[in-house]
């Protein structure tokens, strides 16, 4: 479906086009949601950032995820249906850490960005569960977001279905019922680094 996350981001902006103002700001989730994201802003003219949020993956399958947890430690999901609370408790307490040292390591000493009354365009580079991009809309709504667009390449039913009721709108260019794995629709999926994130976060933070 999608050569690349690049790739995947051109065409998810080719759908969102004329569906979105000039002043709204454009979210990628890390790591690889802020590839597409990049994309998406670059194509429509806007203002690119991040949302770290973190999943808390299952016992004995770390990939398949239970929960989320937002960066105000918020967590999304009933962990406790799949796990014990001991396990929930330090898989909760994992996802604040990484959260932190995401936000240290990609924004140093920039200010995050300014959403009360913004219309936010959150954008990851495909949708399982949900849930990470359902904690990622509760902490937009709960910082007073005016507008919440989930925007993904490809997303499972369920994941859809999840998200239409968080969100103002989702809009997905492919949703599949055999979903399987976000990347089963790519030619290339390689993990993207902590690297990879910064540089371009800091080469769209320079393009103003």
């Amino acid at each position: 479906m999608f050569v690349d996350r690049r790739d995947a981001g051109r065409r998810l902006a080719a759908v969102l086009e004329g569906r979105i103002g000039h002043d709204a700001l454009v979210l990628g989730i890390p790591r690889g949601g802020v590839i597409v994201a990049d994309e998406v802003a670059r194509a429509l003219g806007l203002e690119l950032d991040c949302e770290v949020v973190r999943k808390m993956g299952a016992p004995g399958d770390p990939e398949y995820a239970i929960a989320a947890v937002d960066a105000d430690g918020a967590v999304v999901g009933n962990a406790t249906a799949w796990a014990d609370e001991a396990y929930v408790h330090r898989a909760a307490e994992a996802a604040r850490v990484e959260i932190a040292r995401r936000l240290a390591t990609y924004r140093k000493d920039r200010p995050l960005p300014l959403i009360v009354g913004r219309h936010v365009v959150l954008v990851d580079d495909g949708v399982a569960t949900g849930l990470t991009v359902a904690a990622a809309v509760q902490s937009l709504k709960r910082r007073q977001a005016s507008r919440v667009t989930v925007a993904a390449p490809v997303a499972s039913p369920a994941a859809e279905e999840l998200l239409q009721g968080m969100a103002d709108e989702v809009v997905v260019v492919w949703v599949d019922p055999r979903f399987r794995a976000v990347g089963q629709y790519y030619e290339r999926f390689d993990q993207t680094s902590d690297d990879e994130v910064i540089d371009t976060l800091e080469s769209a933070w320079s393009r103003g």
